[in-house]
């Protein structure tokens, strides 16, 4: 409920969109199974089965967790009152992708409908028989810690498993569910193109962001983010198809300054047809990112060849904002990245590296011919 009520808390917004019916259309949420309770429920929702009601429940409504570790989502089940002896039980994970907006057909200009995507199945299981599906196949497996602990393993985190989590247990006619949201640990950073700014439509930006080890950010992401002090004055894509971008400084030029801080918003776009930068989020990496010692400067073709004399790649723009968010690089370096890009990370702000501020500093694309140091990735 909270990520729903967030775009009210924004006060910059600038336009809040619902689907036709309101918030109740809003939410909504289709997993593909119906259940008609015909004289044995109280109209409350609490459904009863021959004098037994079923309870499904999620001590954390959300979870976070960091890219490429386990995370547990849980989920119980019991029985009120308790029975004497087992039933049997079908339980069904299913999910939906924080960017499942992403995945719809493009939007029409000026104002679409908001289109909404079904559940993904991740798993399955009726005793000890299961089956788990798609992307999720081998590296799901249901807790059982203790009777009626439906709770979902999930191993080796990527970066698009973030999304909501159902947890359905269906036994007989009775069908009560759970959703668990997981998120990932991370940082949100606007990226722009080499040519200039606002040259991505949807698509593009979606290939950016995923060139520099990212995916597009979501709304959540992008809040969050502003909350920690993000403000950048240029519109971005958003997973959901619609541009934003923050703002924690009013000012002219960014909303005016009258105009409270706050995410503006100009709503959905047209995914091929308009252009903007990308809002890109990036989570933990296996590897490490690191100046490397090198006795000259380099050029761009010089850079990647000295990573992989040293048993690396050069880094991407994505990987060197996880390292340093999430790691701690600091280095007051200018070096070149995959993208053609130079940039240094300061996590302790100080004289002659840049803004008091802590941050990836960007000197922008500069001519492939200068000389600069280099950041690897190993």
């Amino acid at each position: 409920m909270l990520s729903l009520l967030r775009p009210l808390l924004a006060a910059g917004l600038h336009l809040l969109l619902l689907p036709p019916g309101g918030l109740c259309s809003f939410l909504r949420y289709n997993n593909g199974f119906h259940y008609q309770d015909i004289n044995n429920g109280n109209g409350n929702g609490e459904i009863y089965f021959n004098g037994v009601r079923l309870h499904v429940e999620s001590p954390e409504p959300s979870v976070s967790a960091t890219r490429g570790s386990s995370v547990t989502l849980p989920c119980h089940f019991h029985y009120e009152p308790e029975l004497t002896s087992p039933r049997r039980t079908r339980v069904k994970w299913s999910w939906l992708p924080a960017t499942a907006a992403a995945a719809t057909a493009p939007a029409p200009a000026p104002v679409p409908h908001q289109r909404f995507a079904r559940e993904t199945e991740v798993m399955v299981a009726m005793g000890n028989r299961h089956r788990s599906y798609g992307n999720f196949r081998g590296r799901v497996r249901l807790r059982r810690s203790a009777p009626g602990d439906m709770s979902l393993v999930i191993n080796e985190l990527q970066l698009n498993d973030t999304g909501r989590y159902r947890c359905e247990v269906i036994d007989g006619l009775e069908d009560e569910s759970v959703t668990v949201e997981l998120e990932l640990r991370g940082v949100v950073f606007p990226y722009f193109s080499k040519e200039g700014r606002y040259r991505f439509n949807f698509f593009g930006a979606q290939e950016a962001c995923q060139d520099q080890d990212a995916t597009l950010a979501t709304f959540e992401q992008l809040f969050t983010a502003w909350e920690e002090g993000l403000d950048w004055c240029n519109a971005g894509w958003l997973a959901d198809g619609t541009v934003q971008y923050p703002i924690t400084v009013p000012r002219d030029g960014c909303g005016g300054e009258d105009l409270a801080p706050g995410l503006r918003s100009y709503g959905p776009r047209h995914r091929h047809h308009h252009h903007y930068d990308a809002f890109c989020f990036s989570a933990s990496i296996k590897g490490s990112v690191y100046f490397l010692k090198h006795p000259t400067k380099l050029n761009f073709t010089e850079a990647l060849r000295a990573c992989e004399s040293d048993g690396s790649q050069i880094a991407k723009v994505g990987q060197m904002h996880a390292a340093w968010r999430l790691m701690g690089l600091d280095r007051c370096d200018a070096g070149w990245l995959a993208d053609g890009s130079v940039r240094y990370p300061i996590t302790k702000a100080r004289a002659n590296c840049g803004p008091p501020e802590p941050g990836v500093r960007n000197f922008g694309f500069p001519p492939l011919h200068l000389k600069f140091g280099v950041y690897c990735y190993r």
